[in-house]
């Protein structure tokens, strides 16, 4: 029996399948591993609300990893575990200094989303998010408060053209990364899904070695780094399975719930390819 005590599974492209939509066998893989112990939880770059309903449909009692590890809170209880938003200054020339761009900018506080119009990606954001947004017109004028996180959406070739400037300008002030090829994530520099599952495991009293991490894209790296075993999922890029301890299969076919099989309960799985070792 594997001696894994808590797993951590980002939502999008890996728990959730391409529907948006959390498969029965993956429902009965999280329910069997909670029931035998193991502590399973949610990290992802969502909004806090906008992951509350798939731990609820999962039956988790345990922390959400909300906003690439900015908030890590209890949905059941409210309890908050720690905030860590952008420092407002921060957040505010990160908005003044993109604005030129034209892309989609959106910011994060109380846990609701807002933007200066609606905007074509700003209402498909809000469609897969299943949240309502706030349009609050001038964002600058409006930003009065540290946000929980800035992002912006626009095509990968720009974002990669703009990365390598925002992280020179910013330094380590920023946490800046690409969640999905077409966002890009400004947030506090200690609000990373890897430490916030440091600090979830701790909570919970599990070893790094005892800890499973489950993902797909550039933010889930610093989690797959801290686990003892890093699980990708098959539809994720090659330079993302690179990292991996193990590559399972993909989100729509149930590639959640073949590691969970695999490392939680026991079984063989031939799905399952060796990553990195």
């Amino acid at each position: 029996m594997s001696g894994i005590k808590l797993v951590a599974v980002d939502l999008d492209d890996t728990l959730l399948d391409s529907r948006l939509t959390v498969s029965p066998r993956v429902k009965r893989a999280v329910e069997q591993a909670t029931a035998r112990g193991t502590a399973v939880v949610i990290a992802t770059g969502r909004m806090f609300r906008a992951a509350v309903p798939y731990a609820v449909e999962l039956g988790l009692k345990t922390p959400l990893i909300t906003y690439q590890g900015a908030l890590v809170k209890e949905h059941h209880t409210g309890r908050e575990f720690f905030h860590r938003p952008v420092p407002l200054e921060l957040a505010r020339d990160v908005v003044r200094y993109l604005l030129p761009t034209g892309f989609h900018l959106q910011v994060y506080v109380n846990d609701t989303l807002c933007m200066a119009e609606l905007t074509s990606d700003g209402e498909r954001y809000a469609r897969l998010s299943r949240v309502e947004p706030r349009v609050v017109g001038n964002l600058l004028a409006f930003l009065r408060e540290p946000p929980t996180k800035v992002l912006m959406v626009a095509p990968e070739p720009e974002i990669d053209r703009l990365l390598p400037e925002l992280r020179a300008r910013y330094g380590g002030a920023l946490h800046i990364e690409k969640s999905k090829p077409y966002f890009l994530e400004f947030s506090h520099p200690e609000a990373t899904k890897g430490k916030a599952l440091a600090r979830v495991a701790q909570e919970l009293g599990v070893a790094r070695a005892a800890v499973m991490a489950i993902g797909d894209s550039y933010n889930d790296l610093s989690m797959l780094e801290y686990a003892g075993v890093g699980v990708v999922v098959g539809n994720a890029r090659p330079e993302i399975k690179a990292c991996a301890t193990y590559v399972t299969a993909t989100n729509d076919a149930d590639g959640v719930a073949l590691a969970i099989e695999r490392w939680v309960l026991g079984e063989e799985h031939a799905e399952l390819k060796e990553g990195r070792g």
